[in-house]
C-alpha cells in the first residue's frame, strides 16, 4: 500500500484536533453550567458536619451536667424532684445571659436563614448565629421543651454563607448556596433528603424550579450520606412496619386530617399568645427565660416527659401501648412546657414539638376506629405517623413537604394514600380557619398572595382621582388658556350640561391658535378645537391589563375616566403611575433563584 501523502496526513490531523477541541469545549461548557452542583455537594458535607458539631456539643453538655448523655426523659426521670425543678430554670437564666450580647451584636441584621435567602442578601451573621446557638444549647441541655433542629439548620446555613462569601459569590448565587446549606441541615437532622429539598423550595423559595432544586437536592443527599458515614448516627424516629390500610378506613384518616387542621393553628396561636404575654411582662431577657424554665421544671416534677423535644415519647407511641389518659396528660403538659420555653424567648425550633403534637393527637384519635371497627382498624402507630404529617402540613402550609417527610421516615407505601389525603385535608382546613403559619416567611408570602388577589380584582373606579381641569363644552378658549396657566397638564376635559365627556382640549392646539391669531383666538369656543377621538378613555369597570393597554396608546400621565362606553359620564382622571404601581405589585413573580442569574 503506497504511503499517505503528507498533505493528507496533515489534513486528517487538523480534522481530529478540531473534533477534540470541540469535545473539550463542550465538556468545559457542561462543567461550567453544572459547577454549582459541586458547590451544593460541598455545602452538603459542611452542613452535615455543622449538624454533628451541635449534636456532639449537646451530648457534651449533658455529660457535664448529668454524668451521661442520652434521652432527656430518662435523664429527668432519674433526677430528684429538686433538680428537675431548678435545672431548667438555671439553664434558662444562662441562656438568656448569652442572648443579651447577641441582641447587641445582631442589631439590624437578618439573623434567620430564611430571611437571608428569601428577602436578604444571603449573608448569615456569624457572631449572632454562634451566640444564639450557644444559648440554644444551654436551653435544650437543661431540659427546655424545644427543638434542637432549628439551631442545627441555622449553623448549616451560616456555614454555607461563609463558604459562598469566601468564594466571592454574587448575591443571587450566595442566597442559593445558603438555601443548599439549610437543606443539608434538615436532611442531616431528620434523615429525609427529599423532604428537606422540598422544604426549602416550597417554604423558603416559594417556587420549585430546576435551577434551584438541582443544587439543593444534591446538598441534601450528600448531607444525608455524610451523616450515615459518621459515628453516632441513628434515625430520628424508629418506625415500625405498617400493614396495608383497608379501603374504607381511609375515611378515618381524612377525619384525622381535619382534626389536625384545627389542632395545628390552635397550637401556633397559643405560641403567639405566650410570646406576647412574656413580652408584655417587660422582664429582662435572662429573667424571662429563667421564669419559663422554672415553669417547665415545675411541670416535670410530676411529668418528666416534658423535658427535651419529645423524640423518646414519640418513639414510645410508635412502638408501645399507652393508656389514653397518659397520652392526654403528656400532650397537655408538653404543650404548656413548649409555650413556656418558646414564649419566654428561648432559641430553638418548634418543628419537632409540632410533630410531637401530631403524634399524640393521632394516637388519641386511633381510639375511635379501634372502638367502632376493631376488625379493620390499623394499629395506633399508623395514626401516629399520619397525625405527624397532617399536623406538620397544617402548621407549615407545605403539604408536599410533610407527605415526603413522613414517607421517608416510614418508607411505607401502604401509608401513602391515607397520608396524602390527611395532609391535604389538614392544609385545607388550616387555611379555611385562617390559622397562623409556623414560619413568618410563609405568612408573609400568604399575605402577598392575598394582596395579589386583591389587586387582580382592582377596577379603575378604585384609582380615579378628581379631574380639576374640566370645562363645559361652551367655554371660551380664553378660559382654557387661563386653566392651562394654573395647571401643569397637557389636556383639559370638556363635558356637556349632564356631565358627560365630550372631548379634550390640547395645550398645543391652544398655543398654536394664540400664536396664529393673537388675543382674538380667546373668543372662540373650546368645542371647535376639541379632540373627540385622539385621547383614549378608561372606564370604571376596566381592569389593570386593559387600562395599561390604553396608556400604551397615550404618552401622557393621565387619562379621562368615564362610567362606561354606553354612559360616558366623566368620573375624573386615572394616573399612569397608579396603574403601573398596582400592575407591578400584581405581577411580582415568586422568588425563584437560578444559579446562573
Amino acid at each position: 500500500m503506497p504511503p499517505m501523502p503528507p498533505t493528507v496526513r496533515h489534513a486528517r490531523f487538523l480534522l481530529a484536533a478540531g473534533r477534540l477541541g470541540r469535545l473539550v469545549a463542550r465538556l468545559r461548557g457542561l462543567l461550567h453550567a453544572n459547577a454549582f452542583l459541586l458547590w451544593g455537594a460541598l455545602v452538603g458535607v459542611i452542613g452535615a458536619l455543622a449538624t454533628v458539631a451541635f449534636r456532639d456539643g449537646l451530648a457534651f453538655l449533658q455529660s457535664l451536667l448529668f454524668g451521661h448523655a442520652g434521652s432527656f426523659v430518662e435523664i429527668a426521670t432519674a433526677l430528684p424532684w429538686q433538680a428537675r425543678l431548678l435545672v431548667p430554670c438555671a439553664g434558662g437564666l444562662l441562656a438568656g445571659c448569652l442572648l443579651v450580647p447577641a441582641r447587641r451584636v445582631g442589631a439590624g441584621a437578618r439573623a434567620d436563614y430564611m430571611e437571608a435567602v428569601a428577602v436578604g442578601d444571603g449573608r448569615v451573621p456569624v457572631g449572632l448565629t454562634l451566640l444564639n446557638s450557644a444559648s440554644s444549647l444551654l436551653s435544650i441541655a437543661s431540659g427546655g421543651s424545644i427543638g434542637r433542629e432549628g439551631s442545627m439548620i441555622q449553623l448549616a446555613a451560616m456555614s454555607a454563607s461563609v463558604t459562598g462569601r469566601l468564594a466571592g459569590f454574587a448575591t443571587t448565587r450566595l442566597r442559593l448556596l445558603v438555601a443548599c446549606g439549610a437543606a443539608a441541615g434538615i436532611a442531616a437532622a431528620y434523615n429525609a433528603p427529599i423532604a428537606s429539598a422540598f422544604f426549602v423550595t416550597e417554604i423558603i423559595l416559594g417556587a420549585i424550579t430546576m435551577g434551584s432544586l438541582g443544587p439543593i437536592m444534591v446538598a441534601s443527599v450528600v448531607a444525608n450520606i455524610t451523616m450515615r458515614r459518621l459515628p453516632g448516627y441513628h434515625p430520628t424516629y424508629e418506625m415500625p412496619a405498617f400493614a396495608p390500610v383497608a379501603n374504607l378506613e381511609v375515611a378515618w384518616f381524612v377525619a384525622l386530617g381535619v382534626l389536625a387542621g384545627l389542632a395545628a393553628p390552635a397550637f401556633l396561636y397559643a405560641l403567639q399568645q405566650a410570646r406576647r404575654l412574656f413580652a408584655a411582662g417587660a422582664l429582662p431577657l435572662p429573667l424571662r427565660l429563667a421564669l419559663g424554665g422554672l415553669g417547665v421544671g415545675a411541670i416535670s416534677v410530676w411529668v418528666p416527659q416534658v423535658w427535651g423535644n419529645g423524640y423518646s415519647v414519640v418513639n414510645g407511641l410508635l412502638h408501645q401501648s399507652w393508656l389514653w389518659q397518659a397520652v392526654l396528660l403528656v400532650l397537655a403538659c408538653k404543650i404548656v412546657a413548649t409555650l413556656l420555653t418558646s414564649g419566654s424567648g428561648a432559641i430553638g425550633g418548634i418543628f419537632t414539638p409540632t410533630l410531637f403534637v401530631g403524634a399524640a393527637v393521632g394516637h388519641l384519635f386511633a381510639l375511635l376506629p379501634q372502638a367502632l371497627s376493631p376488625a379493620t382498624a390499623s394499629t395506633p402507630a399508623a395514626y401516629v405517623a399520619v397525625g405527624m404529617g397532617a399536623t406538620l402540613a397544617a402548621a407549615t402550609s407545605a403539604p408536599l413537604m410533610a407527605i415526603l417527610m413522613i414517607f421517608e421516615m416510614t418508607l411505607s407505601y401502604s401509608l401513602m394514600l391515607p397520608l396524602m389525603l390527611a395532609c391535604v385535608a389538614a392544609h385545607a382546613v388550616a387555611r379555611a380557619v385562617g390559622g397562623p403559619s409556623m414560619y413568618e416567611i410563609t405568612a408573609r408570602r400568604a399575605a402577598d398572595e392575598t394582596e395579589r388577589e386583591r389587586l387582580h380584582a382592582v377596577r379603575m373606579r378604585e384609582l380615579v382621582r378628581p379631574a380639576e381641569t374640566v370645562l363645559p363644552e361652551q367655554a371660551a378658549i380664553a378660559d382654557a388658556a387661563a386653566m392651562f396657566r394654573q395647571h401643569a397638564v397637557r389636556y383639559l376635559y370638556l363635558v356637556d350640561a349632564r356631565g358627560r365627556y365630550r372631548g379634550a382640549v390640547a395645550l398645543q392646539d391652544v398655543a398654536a391658535l394664540y400664536q396664529e391669531c393673537g388675543e382674538a383666538a380667546g373668543g372662540g369656543a373650546c368645542a371647535a378645537i376639541a379632540r373627540t377621538d385622539g385621547l383614549p378613555l378608561v372606564t370604571a369597570g376596566m381592569g389593570l391589563d386593559d387600562a395599561l393597554r390604553q396608556f400604551m396608546r397615550h404618552f401622557g400621565e393621565r387619562l379621562p375616566a368615564v362610567a362606561s362606553d354606553a354612559d360616558p359620564e366623566l368620573l375624573g382622571a386615572v394616573h399612569k403611575t397608579d396603574v403601573l404601581d398596582a400592575y407591578v405589585r400584581l405581577n411580582q413573580a415568586p422568588l425563584g433563584i437560578h444559579p446562573g442569574a
